[in-house]
């Protein structure tokens, strides 16, 4: 009987060994220990987008300052139609020297710009843009209004070396994003009645950016409820001030 338990136990050690050799040979250490793997994921895109063009922009052979624009909530889905609705998609319909490369793209139903995937989209969309159009890319500039306006405050925090300077309208965020927005120059704005998004949320993130010296101004419109964007769109300054801001 000792023999046998004796004969066992060497078998055991024996095999114990040979795993813990044939583990060393894979490279593999017993216990804990940090790894790491690389690899690529593929995802399929499949969303729409407006694109608009000036009027000159194939007899003027040279850089354009690119606008993106991210629409409200009502505006999801798979008609672009809706896209029109309001803001730049709206005026370049009647006004074909509007003079940036516009693009609007289309969130689908149930999604939000604020999504992770949707922040990813829009970074392929606008190197997309970039590598097939005559894009400035030390002018290209952001905004969107209401959930487009949450969307312009976190895509800007997430890629701030993209955009020349931002534009969120009756949006907000996480102030905590701000710090990666000091050098991107925003001008807020909301409607003191909102009733829909609170006029909070966007003072906090001005605030935010405030107090790490962040270069913000903020807009606020006394009367208005929801709706601070058609008096903004409808506003010349704010382009002008788009284009005063070039990246360094």
């Amino acid at each position: 009987m000792r023999i046998m338990v004796l004969a066992s136990a060497v078998i055991s050690l024996i095999l114990i060994v040979g795993c813990a050799s044939l583990l060393m040979k894979r490279g593999m250490q017993i216990g804990q220990h940090p790894q790491e793997i690389k690899t690529t994921i593929t995802k399929v895109i499949d969303q729409k987008y407006l694109l608009f063009l000036p009027a000159d922009y194939d007899k003027a052979q040279k850089r354009w300052p690119l606008m993106l624009f991210l629409h409200g909530a009502g505006e999801r889905g798979d008609n672009l139609e809706l896209v029109k609705k309001h803001g730049p998609p709206k005026i370049v319909e009647t006004k074909p020297d509007f003079p940036f490369i516009l693009v609007s793209p289309q969130c689908p139903e149930r999604q939000w710009w604020t999504n992770n995937f949707q922040i990813e989209f829009l970074n392929v969309l606008l190197d997309h843009i970039v590598e097939h159009y005559r894009v400035d890319t030390d002018r290209i500039y952001l905004t969107g209004l209401s959930m487009g306006g949450f969307g312009t405050w976190r895509l800007a925090s997430v890629y701030p070396e993209r955009f020349a300077a931002i534009a969120p309208i009756c949006g907000g965020g996480e102030p905590l994003g701000t710090r990666n927005l000091i050098h991107v120059p925003v001008w807020a704005f909301h409607g003191a009645k909102d009733e829909t998004v609170p006029i909070e949320r966007t003072e906090e993130m001005v605030n935010a950016l405030k107090e790490r010296a962040g270069n913000v101004k903020v807009t606020i419109y006394p009367e208005a409820g929801h709706d601070s964007w058609t008096e903004t769109y409808d506003n010349p300054e704010l382009y002008e001030w788009f284009l005063s801001h070039k990246k360094h």
